[in-house]
């Protein structure tokens, strides 16, 4: 398995719902969510930058073309394989609370917010560390200048970029941010008509941020004008933030060895709590104990089998899984094999009641969450020359996050994703009840896979709200058990299985698979509103790479 690229490499499109020819020889790919980003990433690629250099120029371009999913007034989390070590890195740009936020944020009158209510407060953002993060990943492992890598996003901005269908078939969504008046004024043209699909949309306040971002690096966004904005609209009502200069200026991005645990004869690697990650590996654990491996996507008891683990692997998170800062997260009890043969024998013959979290050792004992977790996110992977990987998924939280708009970009409501009730009826809190300076937990989980040598095997991630980690299991089972391309993986139907909510593109189920997941009890719902939006890389026999990208999506993954 090569991992050492030489410079001469051709250009080849995975279109995210066809097929492609056999790759020969070794590549760098990207794959994300907009051809316009990948496009970016490979620009970076060509001209010496590795993953990490494109990593920071395919965000500047997403915040551009995908305002809705991610951006500079958001977070991030992301993991980064080094090939000379084998090691895998965790980086955490997840947003936090101000030092002004209390446990009650989203209470009224005793009672929680609605969804509507929260996700348009100024309460509802947190510091965004995105820029911050990748700023300090790439000082350490970028090739190029900082300042080198956010040009073509900022002339797309100023020349102006062709709005995608899905942008604005998003626009059309019946979410609260779609009524935002900063939403409305974006998307008018000179003559106030709302922007279609097609269109040329042009933002010269975002290329005047990326140039600052280019020149001062996260201060640009954390200090001085663009700090003072961001504190200036989140103090306007409704229900004004309480957010201040200093939360922005003292925020710092986590840096960690990755989260990892063993999957037959692999390592899969995600990053920490409090991010998805713990939850997927907990899900492979208890898979690991199943048949799976030897049954394949059109056998209903796979699916059954997956449905079973996701149940049990959310129960745990959201029970369990917050900001280590402030609650034990019991990850390695989670993983721990006596505890995962016990879960494992939950998963029985019919799906019954919603099961209850368990007790994994080292675990402490928080109260029930209540948690109201959407989506508005986008995933990408870059892989280098050198062999280098990136797998990052980026969010604002909901679609167009907050729905208010600083200087070209629009604003996170992460808050949103911690419980909107902080006890329980016993008094008990939540693991992820709000607090000062706490980070909310989220179903982020991009995931490296490496081979029995310590070699990169695959690198996945998605976008999809709290089903971020049903769409990242069912990829990681696709390709490791049921040995599928990557391009298939992510474009088979998606089953999500969370307490006794069973939803699913039933649609896109062979109706004797369909019958038999309901004979089974899961009768599952269409699904509605946001899907999956995943992308991937793996490594296939000859060294070559090969990609994937969600075909519900925009994405291509394109070699170099």
């Amino acid at each position: 398995m090569r991992l050492v690229l030489p410079l001469a490499l051709s250009l080849l499109l995975f279109a995210a719902a066809g097929s492609a020819a056999p790759l020969k020889g070794p590549q760098a790919m990207v794959a994300a969510a907009n051809p316009q980003a990948v496009e970016a990433g490979l620009a970076v690629l060509r001209r010496g930058g590795n993953a990490m250099d494109a990593a920071v120029a395919i965000q500047a371009t997403l915040g551009l073309v995908e305002p809705q999913s991610s951006g500079v007034g958001g977070g991030a989390f992301m993991v980064w394989y080094d090939p000379r070590t084998h090691a895998v890195t965790s980086y955490d740009g997840r947003e936090i609370a101000p030092a002004g936020a209390t446990p009650d944020m989203f209470l009224n009158g005793g009672k929680p917010m609605t969804f509507s209510q929260a996700v348009l407060s100024g309460r509802s953002a947190g510091v965004p560390g995105a820029i911050a993060m990748l700023f300090m990943a790439q000082k350490e492992h970028g090739h190029l200048a900082w300042k080198s890598l956010f040009g073509d996003a900022e002339a797309l901005a100023e020349s102006g970029f062709l709005v995608g269908p899905r942008l604005a078939d998003e626009r059309a969504f019946p979410v609260p941010q779609n009524s935002a008046p900063d939403v409305i004024a974006y998307f008018k043209d000179e003559s106030g008509a709302p922007i279609k699909a097609g269109e040329r949309l042009k933002n010269p306040a975002y290329a005047a941020t990326l140039r600052l971002i280019a020149a001062e690096g996260p201060d640009a966004i954390l200090k001085g004008k663009i700090a003072r904005d961001i504190v200036a609209r989140l103090a306007q009502d409704p229900i004004p933030s309480s957010m201040t200069l200093a939360d922005l200026a003292s925020y710092s991005p986590h840096k960690a060895e990755a989260l990892c645990a063993p999957y037959r004869q692999w390592e899969v690697c995600a990053p920490n709590p409090p991010s998805g990650g713990v939850a997927v590996l907990e899900g492979l654990g208890i898979l690991q104990r199943t048949d799976i491996s030897t049954r394949g996507p059109t056998d209903p008891q796979a699916w059954f089998e997956l449905a079973q683990a996701e149940r049990l692997m959310y129960a745990d998170d959201l029970r369990y899984n917050g900001d280590p800062a402030f609650v034990e997260v019991p990850a390695k009890g989670l993983l721990d094999p006596t505890y995962l043969d016990a879960r494992a024998k939950l998963i029985g013959d019919t799906a019954g009641p919603p099961p209850a979290p368990g007790h994994p050792p080292g675990a402490p004992n928080p109260g029930p969450d209540a948690t109201k977790e959407p989506g508005g996110t986008s995933s990408f992977v870059v892989v280098d020359r050198w062999g280098q990987v990136v797998a990052m998924t980026t969010t604002v939280e909901s679609i167009f996050g907050d729905g208010r708009m600083v200087d070209g970009f629009f604003l996170n409501n992460q808050l949103t994703d911690f419980s909107f009730s902080p006890l329980d009826a016993n008094g008990a809190p939540a693991a992820n009840a709000v607090a000062p300076l706490k980070r909310p937990r989220s179903a982020m989980s991009p995931t490296i896979v490496l081979d029995g040598q310590g070699r990169f095997l695959e690198a996945v991630g998605s976008a999809g709200g709290p089903a971020i980690i049903s769409y990242v299991l069912k990829t990681l089972i696709a390709t490791l058990d049921w040995h599928m391309s990557m391009q298939a993986a992510v474009g088979l139907p998606n089953l999500i299985a969370h307490g006794d909510h069973f939803t699913a593109e039933t649609a896109k189920f062979a109706p004797e698979v369909l019958n038999g997941m309901i004979a089974h009890g899961l009768d599952p719902k269409p699904v509605q509103y946001e899907e999956s939006g995943l992308t991937g890389v793996l490594v296939r026999a000859d060294g070559s790479y090969a990609g994937g990208a969600d075909p519900r999506r925009e994405g291509v993954a394109l070699s170099y």
